[in-house]
């Protein structure tokens, strides 16, 4: 027998729910789908039918694709078009990896399609089925004879998931052998069958990563088009943004603005936020092209073929990976200024990494939360500054009394440095496209992003300014580390600062580290998507298996520690990611999408306004990184 909720249980479900779509738990659930954005190769998703969908009838004109907004009213309808990532499909020769293991993600929608599904939608179904199958077999099939398979990155992830007709994940390819004898077939499938179940007993779901629901509508042509139905709405949206945006990077901001001085600092940081907002629009205007595209990746895969998708995963790793490091060099540099004497910096960055390992194994749903503690810690860490710059009457540290500053660079060669770093906190293009496609009125993205972009500016400019004011020529690399060194704070403040800065690391790191750790286990052959003959592990137990991602996820914490040790400045640290990452994340990559996929439609003023910010953001980001790892004995 099922045992009765309690009262109390009861009621607490109830205050979870009120407001309705932005509820307790409405944002709860949407937070946790965001968490799961982030992600450098191609991840299969699980598809499922809304709760409210039903299949619409059967249509002669069912087009899964890209509606034909050209056509006008009085003309004849147009052939139906492929969808942008299936003409890529049909184009790409040769197989990858096929991987047709369940995905995690229980959810009582209804899975897209079940065998019982509607009657009246099999027959489009079935005929679309025909071509889909065609492509994905020879596309995601595992050769038998071929041991050199295409790349990981090269696989187009949303066409890659289970069919669209038939029980999802029931169809399986194994090997290039055709034969017309349905016994064969059916003997080959029930042995391909066991081989998989014995192969992916270590590598079962965990339930992580929720299904994406998605819904049949129809369009104005009278197509039937298959997109994804959204779930956020503009609150749960703009709180995403924000937390992607939000980090440890306007910790140096104020450095940033000690190299470019007053005018210049506050030009680059403004010019930056403008510039991150418009090219957020314009992915949203990608992403308008085709319902079924759905990341970054996707956009770069369309738009200039599968190198780009691999130039974008190699970007996606450099930024985790920079920002795990600089998060372990920040921790150990505020607890030395602490502690000073009781450990060594790079002794605290081992305990950091000690710290880290257990976390590195927490599910996914907990750590979501964690992410949520971490912009809760940078806006406390802010206020902080600020309130300690009130309290104390005199300078240093006073903006009461502020330090000597410049409207100009006291020192002009380090200009370049300022790029990198007032870019920094703006690195959240990777994941906006997902954000626009998880919306519930995507009418309304626009008004997001100037929500979200307009707080951030604020929030990133008052610590600029406050940090520059209180320190001056004195402002270190973290203004947190002035605030350590500084005397005449509340020691209540600084140790709860201190706390603050102890836990980001540990909130962030285990997040960021997920995708680069799906990605090792998936070259190692150890995640559900990649088990070929041509891995090493094909025939190893489920426990040799296990064992493997336990080191996988050790050694990662292990890299990270040992890149925070040859590399330890922060300052330099970010500034490489802005100006290296940032800047070809999120200004260049987006611009060169949308030439490629409006360049036709793009006239005038407007394309040589993206021409010259193409140019800015390319010369830009090439001088920033190249003086973020000159010795600053040569700049300064």
């Amino acid at each position: 027998m099922r045992r009765r909720r309690s009262s109390v249980s009861n009621r607490l479900a109830a205050v979870a729910d009120v407001g309705g779509v932005n509820s307790i738990r409405s944002f709860t659930r949407s937070w946790q789908r965001a968490a799961g954005f982030t992600e450098v190769i191609p991840q299969r998703p699980a598809l499922v039918f809304a709760p409210d969908q039903e299949p619409l009838g059967a249509h002669d004109g069912v087009q899964y694709g890209r509606r034909d907004a050209e056509a006008g009213a009085g003309q004849s309808p147009a052939p139906p078009r492929m969808s942008l990532l299936r003409q890529h499909l049909e184009a790409t020769p040769g197989s990858a990896i096929r991987d047709d293991s369940p995905e995690p993600g229980a959810s009582e929608s209804r899975p897209l399609l079940l065998p019982d599904s509607h009657s009246s939608a099999d027959s489009f179904r079935a005929r679309e089925q025909k071509g889909l199958d065609d492509g994905l077999r020879r596309t995601f099939s595992i050769s038998s004879g071929t041991s050199n398979a295409q790349s990981i990155f090269a696989i187009p992830p949303q066409l890659a998931a289970p069919d669209i007709v038939g029980s999802y994940g029931s169809f399986r390819s194994y090997g290039t052998v055709v034969t017309d004898d349905s016994y064969g077939r059916e003997s080959m499938a029930h042995a391909g069958e066991m081989w998989r179940q014995q192969q992916a007993a270590g590598n079962m779901p965990d339930g992580e990563t929720q299904p994406i629901l998605v819904k049949e509508v129809e369009d104005r042509d009278g197509k039937i088009v298959l997109t994804v139905e959204g779930q956020s709405t503009l609150p749960q949206t703009i709180f995403n943004s924000t937390n992607v945006l939000i980090g440890v990077g306007l910790l140096s901001l104020p450095m940033g603005m000690k190299y470019a001085g007053w005018l210049c600092g506050m030009f680059i940081l403004f010019g930056a936020a403008a510039v991150t907002s418009y090219t957020a629009k314009l992915l949203a205007k990608c992403m308008d092209l085709d319902p079924s595209l759905i990341t970054f990746s996707d956009l770069a895969f369309i738009s200039f073929g599968r190198n780009a998708r691999i130039a974008t995963s190699i970007l996606f790793t450099m930024e985790l990976l920079a920002a795990c490091v600089a998060l372990i060099v920040l921790f150990a540099d505020s607890m030395e200024l602490l502690f000073t004497g009781l450990l060594s910096i790079n002794q605290w960055k081992v305990l950091c990494a000690i710290v880290l390992i257990p976390l590195n194994f927490l599910p996914l749903r907990f750590l979501s939360f964690t992410s949520i503690i971490g912009i809760l810690c940078c806006f406390t860490i802010v206020s902080i500054v600020i309130i300690d710059g009130f309290i104390k009457p005199h300078t240093p540290g006073s903006l009461l009394e502020p330090a000597a500053t410049y409207l100009f660079p006291a020192n002009w060669l380090t200009l370049p440095l300022s790029f990198g770093l007032l870019m920094s906190p703006w690195g959240g293009h990777g994941v906006f496209p997902n954000i626009y496609r998880d919306m519930r009125h995507p009418h309304k993205y626009g008004r997001a992003v100037r929500i979200t972009f307009s707080f951030t500016y604020l929030l990133d400019a008052t610590a600029a300014v406050a940090g520059l004011l209180m320190f001056g020529d004195d402002v270190m690399d973290a203004i947190t580390s002035n605030i350590l060194t500084t005397a005449g704070y509340p020691q209540a403040l600084t140790y709860l600062m201190c706390a603050l800065i102890a836990i980001i690391p540990l909130t962030k790191i285990p997040l960021n580290a997920r995708p680069i750790i799906s990605t090792a286990e998936v070259i190692f052959g150890l995640h559900q998507q990649s088990i070929g003959d041509s891995s090493a592990m094909v025939g190893r137990s489920s426990y040799f298996r296990g064992a493997m991602k336990v080191v996988v996820r050790i050694m990662t914490i292990f890299v990270f520690l040992i890149i925070a040790i040859l590399f330890p400045a922060f300052d330099s640290i970010m500034a490489f990611m802005g100006s290296a990452l940032c800047f070809t994340i999120c200004v260049t990559l987006p611009l060169c999408f949308y030439l490629k996929l409006f360049g036709n439609d793009i006239k005038g003023l407007e394309r040589a306004s993206i021409y010259a910010l193409l140019v800015m953001s390319i010369v830009l980001s090439a001088i920033g990184t190249v003086f973020s790892f000159l010795p600053r004995a040569i700049i300064e």
